[in-house]
């Protein structure tokens, strides 16, 4: 068979394909445990977490917008997604999910690195930038593994397919409740921007004209939650550039909303002469209509000082 042959056969099975595909969005909920342990690992039910005792009040547990391919879940659970329907369910085992158990990964310290409420077995501790937990300690010496708590498991995934995510502003709303778990108000706009367009003339001059381009805009409104949280501070530049590239949109605007003071609130001004709680157009036409002569002001301010 020739190579134009196994190319045009390619295609044609991409093309019979049926079901979810590489870079498709769903709506996946599921519940992960250790095969050997049945330890829970993961959940997007409540009801589950709260049978095993999670402390469900600061956590959420919606289902959670993936897309495929991306390295969102497990690649093997991505891979049992290929070709399912939305209402399908499935179950995948993750060989050594968080890795093989690594004997040299525990390892004696100085128990002064530890913090003095933390120098005792079981504690979770942060060591140079390590995380580990502490198996014993004796002496000015402690035991700590660095290996993650479940290194050498396998974690079985049970999954159901809620829906397929559709639409520019769900899909963004999917993704960063997923990466910083947190729901954002958002719209889409196409904007008229001016841009500078460098060109080569006739004579071989280079001119910079401006020119009036439509942008497809994602505006996005950072919510109070998010203003001090340090995942969204240092990673969003990274998440939304991907979603630039996923949603093929041209550009997103982080708005701030900064909501008006309660009435009967001091402003900002509050203190400067009972000005803070008029408006700004009022004072600009008070200070109009005021009968002032600058020059006399300046006069009076002298010979004050000569004094």
């Amino acid at each position: 068979m020739s190579d134009e042959t196994e190319a045009e056969t390619a295609d044609e099975s991409e093309t019979e394909q049926g079901g979810l595909q590489e870079g498709d969005f769903v709506e996946l909920s599921y519940t992960a445990r250790t095969v050997d342990s049945d330890e829970l690992v993961d959940t997007t039910d409540e009801a589950v977490a709260e049978e095993e005792g999670v402390d469900t009040e600061e956590q959420d547990f919606s289902p959670r917008t993936i897309v495929i391919g991306e390295g969102h879940i497990f690649e093997a659970v991505e891979d049992d997604l290929v070709g399912k329907e939305v209402g399908d369910t499935g179950s995948v085992v993750v060989e050594q999910a968080f890795g093989e158990y690594d004997e040299d990964e525990v390892r004696t310290v100085s128990a002064n690195k530890l913090p003095e409420d933390e120098r005792y077995p079981g504690a979770h501790v942060d060591i140079e930038g390590e995380h580990g937990h502490v198996e014993a300690v004796i002496g000015g010496r402690a035991r700590v593994d660095f290996n993650h708590p479940l290194a050498g498991e396998d974690v079985e995934y049970e999954y159901e397919i809620l829906d397929e995510v559709e639409g520019t502003v769900e899909k963004a709303r999917g993704l960063l409740k997923m990466y910083f778990d947190a729901d954002l108000d958002m719209h889409l706009e196409t904007d008229e921007v001016e841009e500078e367009v460098t060109e080569e003339n006739d004579e071989g001059e280079t001119e910079t004209t401006t020119e009036t381009v439509e942008k497809e805009t994602l505006y996005i409104e950072q919510s109070p939650q998010l203003q001090f949280n340090q995942q969204w501070m240092m990673g969003k530049d990274q998440i939304l550039n991907q979603i630039i590239d996923m949603l093929d949109v041209d550009r997103v605007i982080v708005q701030e909303i900064i909501d008006g003071q309660p009435a009967g609130m001091p402003g900002m001004m509050g203190g400067m002469g009972g000005m803070g709680g008029e408006d700004l157009g009022d004072v600009e036409d008070a200070l109009e209509d005021a009968d002032v002569d600058a020059d006399e002001i300046v006069d009076e301010l002298d010979v004050e000082d000569e004094a």
